[in-house]
Parts: structure tokens; C-alpha cells; sequence
């Protein structure tokens, strides 16, 4: 199998995922959007990872690479009926490129914060063996305001009602970090856009009270990664077994 990654700055990448893909012989292609690399042909890989970033997903002018972007989405997710994983930015961007919509928070999510799974959060295969209720990072200020045909809300926060959703049978979408490595929160922190965010949230000189945190729970959230893969990769070897 071959796995295709859109990535939208250099420190956002499959994170803890790629020692799981890697163990597993899996592997995969990352396109960095925002440097101008170009998408691939997508009957070439067996699914999409999108993964999160500092713009937002209206931001076509700025970021003109957007809008190749959603396309390929859209032909990856409707026309291919490939299996998708969207984390943050690439969770907003499911929902955007098909029929669904996204805006501005009242209020962002910075931090550390509990998730809390829906009724069919708990059914769906994809959040099998999670907690009902888990702690996760976030690091956004905008949010799904409507969700796309066929779409599922799998789980919410008070502040955010689309942490984590399914389109049809195939296609996940997370608001919430699993990626984690110990070198995350450090990396993000230098992000400008992130760091202002984190400041605004937090309160000023924030970060290593975050790192902090972050460190005593990257196990619970290592372990949560690789409950998420193994269950994402049954989903998608299903998929593949079926299309044959």
C-alpha cells in the first residue's frame, strides 16, 4: 500500500504515525503544498492523509494552492472513494471541499481540553477501544459550521461541536491533534501564528506550561495514535478488499 500526505508547513507531518507506518511496511508520499510541490495523479495511492496548518481554508488568495487542493479532495473522497484522515486543518478542509462549511470560533481552542465522543462516535469502528472522554491538544480558531452530506459527528467540546466527524463510510475528519511527538508542542511553538494564538489563549510565555502538560500525557495520547491507526488501517484495508 502507498499512502499520499498533503502537508502545509514543514513541522505538521504524520507525526507518531509515521513509526506506525513504517513498522507496518506502509509507504507514503508528502506533498508540501505550501512550498509549491505539486499534487500527483491519485490513482496511484490507496488514501489520503491531510494534515493540519496555519491558514485558513478560505484563504485562496493568499494561498493559491488551496483550491488545487480541494479538488483533489474532492475527487479523492467522492469520485475515488479513497479512505481519508484529516487532522485540523485537513479535518476543516474535508468538510469545505465537498458540500460543507467552515468559520471563525467565538472563542479558539488552545490547550489541552477534553473531547467527548457522540452516541455515534461510540459506535463507529474508527474510535473503537477510545475513551468515551479523552484529553486532547488543540491549537485552532476555526471550526466546521456545517457539516457535508453524509456526514457524521463522531465527536464535540464545548466550544467546538465538530471535533471529529465521518462522510460516508470512508472519509475521517479530526479537529483535534493524535499526531504527537515529544517535539510537537516546541515545534508548533515557533510557528508565529501559532505562538500568538497559544499567547492570546494562555496567557503570555505559555509554552513550556504547555510542553509540560503535554510531556506527562504523551503516552495516553501515543497510545490513543495508535489505537486511531490500527483501526483506520482495518477500515481501509476493508475498503481495499472490497474494490478488488
Amino acid at each position: 500500500m502507498r499512502f499520499l500526505v498533503f502537508q502545509h508547513i514543514a513541522c505538521e507531518h504524520p507525526g507518531i504515525f509515521r513509526d506506525f507506518l513504517a513498522a507496518d511496511g506502509i509507504a507514503y508520499d508528502a506533498v508540501e503544498l505550501d512550498a509549491g510541490e505539486t499534487i500527483p495523479p491519485l490513482e496511484n495511492y490507496d488514501a489520503l492523509w491531510v494534515m493540519g496548518g496555519p491558514m485558513d481554508v478560505w484563504e485562496e488568495d493568499i494561498h493559491p494552492w488551496l483550491t488545487a487542493e480541494k479538488a483533489a479532495i474532492r475527487e479523492a473522497v467522492w469520485q475515488r472513494k479513497m479512505p481519508y484522515f484529516g487532522l485540523c486543518l485537513g479535518h476543516q478542509l474535508l468538510a469545505c471541499s465537498l458540500d460543507g462549511a467552515v468559520g471563525k470560533m467565538r472563542q479558539a481552542e488552545v490547550g489541552i481540553l477534553d473531547v467527548a465522543l457522540t452516541e455515534a462516535g461510540k459506535a463507529d469502528s474508527i474510535m473503537a477501544g477510545l475513551a468515551p472522554k479523552q484529553q486532547a491538544l488543540q491549537w485552532h480558531g476555526a471550526e466546521v459550521t456545517k457539516l457535508p452530506r453524509e456526514a457524521v459527528v463522531l465527536a464535540s467540546s464545548p466550544l467546538c461541536e465538530v471535533q471529529a466527524m465521518r462522510v460516508g463510510s470512508h472519509a475521517y475528519g479530526l479537529q483535534y491533534h493524535v499526531e504527537l511527538t515529544a517535539r510537537t508542542v516546541a515545534e508548533w511553538g515557533e510557528v508565529p501564528a501559532y505562538a500568538q494564538s497559544l499567547d492570546a489563549v494562555m496567557g503570555p510565555g505559555s509554552l513550556p506550561r504547555l510542553e509540560k502538560q503535554a510531556a506527562a500525557l504523551m503516552p495516553q495520547f501515543n497510545a490513543a495514535a495508535k489505537r486511531l491507526y490500527e483501526n483506520f488501517m482495518q477500515a481501509t484495508l476493508r475498503g481495499a478488499r472490497a474494490a478488488q
